[in-house]
């Protein structure tokens, strides 16, 4: 199976440097994405609810101190299978081109972070998992 850090990178490879926020948000789509339509995840990494959106810890802790991401120290995208890259062309399609604050205010609306955050209030840290029966559900219902 493939990790955060090989789906990372294929992201990277297609649109070149974006902001940290926005690659986690991208990583976020493309596992939602993929249990819904290859009905498996792409990666095993934790996906957890933080203030400002999903967050995928392991791939934070690579690029915490930067703003703007070219390249991870990790990852291959040559490990992704044909569906696999498929899968993220699509969301890179239909998400790619939006603004991060787009997209983290989009995950804000949807169930699995909305879910995942409840009793917390706007801004606290939090550390709730995202699991991928949350999302396969709520992505599978649109």
């Amino acid at each position: 199976m493939a990790s955060v850090f090989d789906v990372s990178a294929y992201i990277l490879d297609k649109l070149g440097p974006i902001t940290t926020m926005k690659l986690q948000k991208l990583v976020y789509y493309s596992q939602a994405w993929s249990l819904v339509w290859d009905d498996k995840p792409l990666f095993n990494e934790q996906i957890e609810a933080w203030a400002n959106g999903p967050v995928i810890p392991n791939l934070y802790e690579c690029h915490q101190s930067e703003f703007k991401i070219t390249h991870l120290p990790k990852g291959d995208f040559n490990n992704l299978t044909p569906t696999e890259r498929e899968t993220i062309d699509e969301v890179l399609k239909f998400y790619g081109d939006k603004s991060s604050q787009w997209l983290s205010d989009l995950t804000h609306k949807e169930d699995p972070w909305v879910n995942a955050r409840k009793g917390l209030a706007n801004g606290e840290r939090g550390s709730s998992t995202i699991t991928h029966a949350a999302m396969a559900e709520y992505y599978g219902s649109l």
